[in-house]
Order: C-alpha cells, then sequence, then structure tokens
C-alpha cells in the first residue's frame, strides 16, 4: 500500500513538472500582454523609438537633409558647371518622381495583377533605385563634358600659342578661342574671359577654371600660364608642349581602351548570363517563373541575383577601369 501511494505521489509529481514546463513559455509569452495589455505593449515600443530617434535626431536630420535637399543641391550645382539652367522645384519634382512616383506605380501595377508581396519588394527596390541613380546620371554626363572638354583643348591650346605668336594678348587670345571653338571650350574660356572683364585677375579666373573643370590638362595649362605671367616666358612654346603632352596622353589611352575592351565585354556577358538562363528555364519550365516571381523567397532570391551581378560587374570595370 504503501509503494503505492509513493509511486502514486510521484507520478502526479512528474505530471505537475510536466504541465508546468508546458504551460511556462505561454506564461512567459503572455506575461507582457497580461500585465500591459496589446496598447501597453505598442506605448513602450513608441517610446523606445522615439527615445532612439530623439538621441539621434541630428544624425537622422542631417541625412534626411543630405538625401533629400543635399541631392537637389549637389544636381543644381552639377547644372551650373555644365551651364545648364532650370529652377529647384523642377529637381525636386523630377526627383520624387523618379523615387516614390515610379515605386508606387510599379507597386500599384503588380497589386492589381494580385502580386501584392512582389509589388511591395519591388516597389522598393526601384524607390531606393529611382532616388539613388540622379547622382551617377549627373555625373555620367559631367565625365562625358570633361571627356569633350579634354579633346578641344588641343585645339584651343594651338589657337592660343598662334594667337600670341600674331601679338595678341592672353585675354584677345582667349576671345579669339571663345569665337572659334564650340562648347564646351568656348562656354568656359566665355565665362573666363568675362570675369576679367569684370575686375578679376586673370590668374583667377584660370584658377576658377581649372576648379569648375578639374583635368591634368587644365592643371598644367592655368600652372603654365601664371607662372610664366609671374616670371616672364614664352607662352606659345609651352602651349606647344602642353599639346604635345596631351596627344600622347590621348594615344596611350586610345591603346590602353583597346586593350581592356575585351574586359568590358566580359564583364557585359557575365552580367547577363543569369538572366539569360532564367529567361532559358522559364521558357522550358512554365511553373519556373511563378516560383521566382509569386513567391517570397523568390523574389528574395531574385533581388540577391541582381546584387551580386552588379557587385560583380563594379568589380571587374574597377579592375580595368586605368588612369593615364
Amino acid at each position: 500500500m504503501m509503494k503505492k501511494i509513493m509511486f502514486s505521489t510521484l507520478l502526479a509529481l512528474v505530471s505537475a513538472s510536466a504541465f508546468a514546463q508546458d504551460m511556462k513559455p505561454k506564461r512567459d509569452v503572455d506575461l507582457w500582454l497580461d500585465v500591459l495589455g496589446l496598447n501597453g505593449v505598442l506605448i513602450i515600443i513608441g517610446f523606445a523609438v522615439f527615445m532612439y530617434t530623439y538621441v539621434n535626431s541630428v544624425k537622422l536630420f542631417t541625412w534626411i537633409d543630405d538625401q533629400t535637399y543635399g541631392t537637389r543641391d549637389y544636381i543644381l550645382k552639377k547644372f551650373e558647371i555644365m551651364f545648364i539652367e532650370v529652377e529647384p522645384n523642377k529637381i525636386t519634382w523630377a526627383l520624387l518622381l523618379m523615387s516614390f512616383g515610379m515605386g508606387i506605380l510599379t507597386f500599384c501595377i503588380l497589386a492589381l495583377m494580385g502580386k501584392a508581396v512582389l509589388g511591395l519588394v519591388l516597389g522598393l527596390f526601384v524607390l531606393i533605385i529611382g532616388w539613388k541613380s540622379p547622382k551617377s546620371i549627373v555625373d555620367y554626363f559631367e565625365n562625358r563634358r570633361k571627356k569633350k572638354y579634354q579633346t578641344q583643348m588641343v585645339d584651343a591650346l594651338n589657337l592660343l600659342a598662334n594667337g600670341l605668336r600674331a601679338g595678341l594678348t592672353m585675354p584677345q587670345a582667349i576671345g579669339m578661342v571663345v569665337d572659334e571653338m564650340p562648347a564646351p571650350v568656348s562656354q568656359e574660356f566665355n565665362l573666363v574671359l568675362q570675369q576679367a572683364k569684370i575686375g578679376v585677375p586673370l590668374d583667377e579666373a584660370l584658377e576658377n577654371l581649372k576648379n569648375r573643370v578639374y583635368t591634368e590638362d587644365n592643371e598644367m595649362f592655368v600652372t603654365s600660364v601664371n607662372i610664366l605671367r609671374e616670371t616672364g616666358g614664352n607662352l606659345a612654346e609651352v602651349f606647344d608642349t602642353i599639346v604635345l603632352v596631351i596627344r600622347e596622353r590621348v594615344r596611350l589611352q586610345l591603346k590602353i581602351d583597346t586593350y581592356v575592351a575585351s574586359g568590358k565585354i566580359q564583364a557585359y556577358i557575365i552580367g547577363s548570363m543569369p538572366f539569360l538562363m532564367i529567361l532559358m528555364f522559364g521558357s522550358g519550365d512554365p511553373d519556373y517563373f511563378p516560383l521566382l516571381f509569386g513567391t517570397v523567397l523568390g523574389v528574395v532570391a531574385l533581388v540577391v541575383i541582381c546584387g551580386m551581378v552588379a557587385l560583380g560587374m563594379w568589380i571587374i570595370l574597377k579592375i580595368i577601369d586605368i588612369k593615364v
């Protein structure tokens, strides 16, 4: 009888312990909700978020300002350098349209097709790309204008040398370049000439040109003019020497571009291969596309693929970007 009682007691204790272990996680999970309620938990989370934003408010507002007005001011500054006049409000609306407008449009189109999750992910992706891409686009056009300026510097320096040999002063020779040469060289030299006419020293106007369109050719040109104007010398011969240096650099750059062309083709082929494989597998298996574009895991995999492809192409293009 005693053994039965002890066995029953032991069995009851084991059962109670197991029941307590089963109930403990639930009590731990429900403890905050039981004590504070759902509103109380939300208030605590909101208070924590508020305290974080309050402590880091300066950094957050600096980042927001840089991502909004900073981007607009950056674009306006680049447009001013490229002699493009545009109203600041138009830049603001263009940024909003390229980011939030395109992102919301992408989400709405895919949501109407019954793919709200895919629309949300791709909408955020389009929004980020649309917000970050304007700086890169503006930098691309500025670099293209700078390369065009470099190619025109040879003819501009030849005109300056011929004008100085003919007995013209430096401002008169610059005026001849403005009249004979196309943009962007004529625009930049015209600005130098206008600054000199309103009383800015020619040395300072040329320094402004170097800072505005910074190239090695411009630096040699401005430095030689400023030094020889103080010490004396034959500017025409110096310009002829600079022309020879520029021509040799251009010739070397063209040779390097020929050598790295194969590397660029490899980068483009490697970047397009994953998407070509997706099209190939999708055309052979009709159920391939719904798994890739219609599920969260497929969308995440697609975003990872795009990110890795972009990273690989960026690394290859950086390797083959040789400076002369």
